[in-house]
């Protein structure tokens, strides 16, 4: 009994493990089958599907939506944007006119106002009264001998009747008389030259208006090399000289209004052109545009501004900032073409307006253009778009 017990025991004992066994090789098949249908499943997923091209409405599904707005055509005022330098419309430099001499005043300064022939400077002429003084004696000597010699003359017109004096004599004394005439005139325009050249010994304003710079002082000694000594605005008329571009130039004519703004000024000036350049600089290109300004002390010639010229009325699409890219070959927008795939479309830009900036060429207004997003679209990429209506 205890043997065959014991045969028993042992037998029981290794089917139980032969069936753990058994169970355990199951297991590890299973594992191994799913986890190649697993490797078997991705491999399909990553290389099998791709051997089938995804229909439209596949990649219509999984495109990303875009917001896009159909411009249209706008009225705006075209505005030319530019800089430029403040500077006086007419300006007068002053500067001696006669031989010189020393400053006795001064009687002006920078940011006066000043009237044509107002003395500006006033220059020590004790010399040239004093010779003035001598011309004036010369002519009283010359006078005395003009008086004498048509006394002598009249004389022998009378003696000559009586044949006491001989017709000769008279022709002499006619000319003595006649030679002292001529002194006297001679004298007399001594006097007057010399009157006029002590007369321009002070310095006097050429022009009425605003005196924009002042360079000289009392005690100085000034003559005809010394430079200017004033500059003076004619009638305090101001301009703005804006260089613009031959594009710009061709949109723009005389009396056509602009607004200008000085740096460090919050206000704003309205002027309007009065002379364009008949030139183009060969450098620059550009030519020159100036634009006529009522007088204020918060225009300061040799100042620096901005101005806005209004050229006129255009009509073109407008479109937001966010709508515009830029590249390598200039402005672009994406457009939404056949089938939804957005294309890339080269436009030039205008001004820029409270609306947007004004699309100038690229554009006529009908196409569905990509709002945002732009910047992360590829062109041929397929999207959704969704069409924002126009306020």
């Amino acid at each position: 009994m205890n043997y065959e017990t014991t045969m028993n025991a042992t037998l029981n004992g290794e089917i139980l493990q032969d069936n753990r066994d058994r169970n355990q090789r199951r297991t590890s098949i299973a594992a191994i089958i799913m986890a190649i249908l697993i490797i078997a499943g991705a491999a399909y997923y990553f290389f099998g599907s791709r051997t089938t091209a995804p229909t439209d409405a596949d990649k219509a599904g999984q495109a990303q939506t875009v917001t896009v707005v159909a411009p249209g055509r706008d009225s705006v005022m075209r505005a030319i944007n530019a800089t430029g330098t403040l500077a006086a419309r007419r300006e007068i430099p002053v500067g001696v006119v006669g031989e010189g001499g020393r400053v006795l005043k001064v009687y002006v300064d920078a940011g006066d106002w000043v009237t044509q022939g107002e003395v500006l400077v006033s220059l020590d002429r004790s010399v040239q009264t004093q010779q003035a003084a001598a011309l004036e004696a010369q002519i009283g000597v010359a006078r005395a001998d003009q008086q004498l010699a048509q006394n002598e003359l009249d004389r022998a017109m009378q003696l000559v009747e009586r044949g006491f004096v001989s017709k000769a004599d008279v022709d002499r004394k006619t000319a003595n008389r006649d030679s002292a005439r001529a002194r006297v005139n001679v004298a007399n325009a001594q006097l007057a030259e010399t009157r006029a050249r002590n007369a321009r010994l002070d310095v006097r304003a050429p022009v009425s208006g605003y005196v924009l710079e002042r360079n000289v002082e009392t005690g100085q000694t000034v003559s005809a090399g010394s430079g200017i000594l004033f500059r003076i605005a004619k009638d305090g008329q101001l301009e703005l000289q804006a260089k613009l571009s031959e594009a710009d130039l061709a949109q723009i004519a005389v009396g056509i209004p602009a607004s200008v703004t000085p740096v460090g000024v919050d206000r704003v000036f309205n002027g309007n052109i009065w002379q364009i350049s008949p030139m183009i600089d060969a450098q620059s290109r550009q030519g020159m545009a100036r634009i006529a300004l009522p007088f204020d002390k918060a225009l300061r010639p040799g100042g620096f501004a901005s101005v806005e010229i209004k050229s006129g009325a255009m009509t073109a699409p407008v479109l937001p900032e966010s709508a515009v890219q830029t590249g390598s070959q200039g402005s672009f927008v994406y457009i939404v073409g056949k089938n939804n795939k957005v294309q890339q479309r080269l436009v030039k830009l205008g001004p820029v307006t409270a609306k947007g900036l004004v699309i100038e060429q690229g554009l006529d207004g009908s196409e569905r253009v990509v709002l945002y997003a732009g910047g992360f679209l590829n062109p041929d990429e397929t999207i959704n778009p969704k069409l924002l209506k126009k306020q």
